[in-house]
């Protein structure tokens, strides 16, 4: 691509429907690399619209998502997948002949149960997931880095455009993102356990610990170790969201749950009867994959994660 074309918008008109964090990250983004002469957003919410535009994130904002859509040659679909099939249902008469309709969310087959009778002939849908985010949420927890050096998966029927498909995929990779083509049923298992099934143990590991007898809130609260305080993090994720995708990929969530509680009897029983071999085999295999994960430029191996911590408390005073 020469420097003239990349600095070039690539849509006229971008229709974000839902602007919290994932939205918000995509207008800065697009923002950073030029791809868009306008972007508009809805929200349900009057206090989202009017700190989208007071942040800048859209140029107009909409109550109704079907108003939003009206000439716009991209739509994204950023809201929790739960509200997809009554959005498309709204936005789907008023779409643009050749416009491309994606999403952002965590499940694909759903999305394309959901939103596919919708588009009607002449408009691309091609479902999308970036896997990118923070546990914070609303319009002004977005930034343009959000999708540098991360994975966006890209879902196309068999029969959808290889123009338009295209398309999407470059914007992705203008926004940041890394871009792997998968089929949508695939997606769902390979996302069940690398992140819905890890924040399914976090989010009960956490009421667990709170909901112990003997151990009181402050006790939780104060001890926490790392391990824990880690499980807290991807617990603050937004909880409409993670109920949407647990409801709407459920198969591929039960199956990796069953095979997450095999393994578990396997560890519970080393431990029972004292199996060292057992335990230290199991620990150094998850060893690798975070070696790994590290390896392939997808986390950092700097201390606390590369967190920010708190400045160390001054030394005392000698006396």
């Amino acid at each position: 691509m020469t420097a003239a074309k990349a600095n070039t918008p690539m849509f006229s008109r971008i229709a974000l429907i839902g602007i919290g964090l994932i939205g918000s990250s995509i207008s800065h983004a697009c923002r950073r690399a030029n791809l868009a002469r306008e972007i508009v957003g809805s929200s349900a919410t009057a206090a989202t619209r009017q700190k989208a535009l007071d942040l800048g994130l859209i140029s107009e904002a909409f109550d109704n998502a079907a108003d939003a859509v009206a000439g716009a040659d991209l739509v994204i679909l950023c809201a929790p997948v739960g509200a997809y099939a009554a959005i498309a249902a709204a936005i789907g008469p008023h779409l643009t002949p050749g416009a491309i309709v994606t999403d952002v969310g965590s499940v694909k087959a759903a999305v394309v149960r959901d939103v596919g009778p919708h588009i009607p002939a002449g408009v691309h849908f091609i479902p999308g997931h970036p896997i990118a985010g923070t546990e914070q949420s609303g319009p002004e927890a977005g930034f343009a880095e959000l999708y540098d050096n991360r994975w966006c998966i890209l879902t196309p029927a068999a029969d959808a455009d290889p123009a338009a498909t295209a398309k999407l995929k470059l914007f992705w990779e203008r926004l940041g993102s890394q871009v792997e083509i998968m089929d949508a049923v695939h997606h769902d298992l390979v996302l069940a356990i690398t992140s819905h099934v890890p924040h399914l143990i976090a989010f009960n590991i956490v009421n667990t610990a709170a909901h112990l007898e003997r151990v009181t809130d402050s006790e939780v609260i104060k001890f926490s170790a790392g391990g824990f305080r880690d499980f807290t993090r991807i617990a603050a994720s937004d909880p409409v969201m993670w109920r949407d995708v647990f409801l709407n990929n459920k198969d591929a969530v039960l199956e990796m749950l069953g095979r997450f509680s095999e393994d578990l009897t396997v560890l519970q029983r080393a431990i029972r009867f004292g199996d060292g071999d057992v335990l230290q085999r199991m620990f150094t295999d998850a060893r690798s994959i975070r070696r790994s994960i590290i390896q392939a430029g997808q986390d950092t191996a700097a201390p606390d994660f590369g967190r920010s911590r708190p400045a160390d408390p001054p030394s005392p005073a000698k006396r």
